[in-house]
């Protein structure tokens, strides 16, 4: 089989090198790809946006199966496309992608179908919000952007001088676009967070290893939000008494809700959960792979994930028995010093093979270009240094060993990735 994959990530990388492992793959595509990946996948350099000149590489390339990862092009229709052009290929189509390029589509459907989450209200004028605000006086109060804002439009308001000045720049200023220009502010929700990516054609849901991811740019959860520092697999606070909960009240009955809308929701469906005094609620879906944690989930499946992502397409992931590693995995990200505001991109990467590799690891490639033999740094997010091992302490120190043979100009990463796992564990 040939399989394009669409996207250029850490993400996108994860999911080629398993592609690779299987036994049914003789050619990989990526595109835009990165540097990483183009010493696994021969990379084109078409825009994951840009679904037009998507479709025309596919139609030259003629691939097998097409894997849409990014949440824009998926938001944007390119399944439906591939589709059309005749492609079998893994994503939802956009009328169910809809349930992460909206917050307030997502929020309705929730309320329509007693899935639990935190409550909420829907605005279009900054005065009424405001006012909203005021009336509840709650503090901190979560405010997010409807629409996608490259991981950036959820604001957590610490107080009234931040709330208001959040809903201002959103609705006002246009923070975010048209993204913004309705918010959805909801309640503030406490308890360990977990992520669960899971597999779905529409019918059948197969949850896959737990996460936990670690947002802020620092050491003890401190500084600004990122799209992930790091992340490892599985949560511990994600018990099988949990998760046999969550089947019930949140899983199964999305998909059930998602079909009866006239939207079957096929590809990967990622859950983000908060595990609440009042049980596991949900605060966020993505239509796709989250990023990192698929870096940590996909080195513990055990099936083959070409199978998996045909069987999703043809309606018959039931017949399909997904095995799993009775492993842990971390995954550490390594940055540009600076990010997630201002950085230099251009800094040459030491200690990585001729493939980006380095031993005893799996090195995702999230922001990096190759030229002439060497590796360099071209983004925030750089590489995510993945281990697996028997343990979650082995894991770590897997990661955190490479890591350390790994530099350039000015790298930024934690130093406490899964410590506050190994707290929950040893609690």
């Amino acid at each position: 089989m040939k399989i394009l994959v669409v996207g250029g990530g850490g993400r996108e990388h994860a999911i080629i090198m398993k592609l690779a492992e299987s036994p049914k793959v003789t050619e990989l595509y990526c595109a835009p790809g990165n540097g990483g990946i183009s010493r696994y996948a021969k990379c084109f350099d078409v825009k994951a946006t840009d679904i037009d000149g998507m479709v025309a590489l596919a139609k030259e390339l003629k691939p097998d199966l097409v894997v849409v990862a990014p949440d824009d092009p998926l938001v944007m229709g390119m399944v439906d496309k591939m589709n059309e052009a005749g492609f079998m290929t893994f994503g939802p189509k956009a009328n169910a992608a809809i349930i992460e390029g909206s917050k307030i589509f997502s929020k309705e459907l929730m309320k329509k179908y007693n899935i639990p989450t935190g409550k909420y209200e829907v605005f279009t004028d900054s005065d009424s919000a405001i006012a909203y605000i005021k009336e509840q006086n709650t503090y901190p109060t979560v405010i997010k952007a409807d629409g996608l804002a490259l991981g950036k439009g959820v604001i957590l308001a610490q107080n009234e001088t931040e709330a208001i000045e959040a809903v201002k720049e959103m609705i006002d200023g246009k923070k975010f676009g048209e993204s913004s220009a309705r918010i959805v502010i909801e309640e503030f929700l406490t308890g360990p967070e977990v992520s669960v990516l899971s597999f779905t054609d529409g019918k059948t849901v197969v949850p896959m290893i737990s996460s936990m991811d670690h947002k802020r740019a620092l050491d003890n959860d401190e500084g600004l939000n990122t799209g992930g520092m790091g992340t490892i697999a599985p949560n511990p606070y994600y018990t099988d008494e949990i998760a046999e909960t969550c089947m019930k009240t949140i899983f199964q009955p999305t998909i059930e809700a998602m079909q009866k809308e006239g939207r079957p929701f096929t590809g990967c469906l990622y859950f983000g959960l908060m595990l609440t005094p009042d049980g596991a609620k949900v605060i966020e879906y993505n239509c796709r792979f989250g990023d990192p944690e698929t870096q940590v989930v996909l080195p513990l499946l055990d099936t083959d994930l070409v199978e998996i992502m045909e069987a999703v397409y043809n309606g018959t992931l039931s017949e399909l028995n997904v095995q799993w590693k009775k492993e842990s995995a971390s995954c550490v990200v390594m940055a540009s010093g600076g990010y997630p505001v201002k950085y230099e991109s251009g800094k040459v990467i030491a200690g990585l093979d001729e493939k980006g590799q380095t031993d005893g690891v799996f090195v995702y490639h999230a922001g990096t270009k190759y030229n002439d033999g060497e590796f360099l740094t071209a983004g925030g997010r750089v590489l995510g240094v993945t281990a697996t091992a028997d343990t979650l302490e082995n894991a770590l120190a897997k990661s955190y060993q490479a890591v350390d043979t790994i530099t350039w100009e000015n790298v930024h990463f934690r130093h406490d990735i899964g410590q506050r796992a190994l707290r929950a564990k040893q609690g």
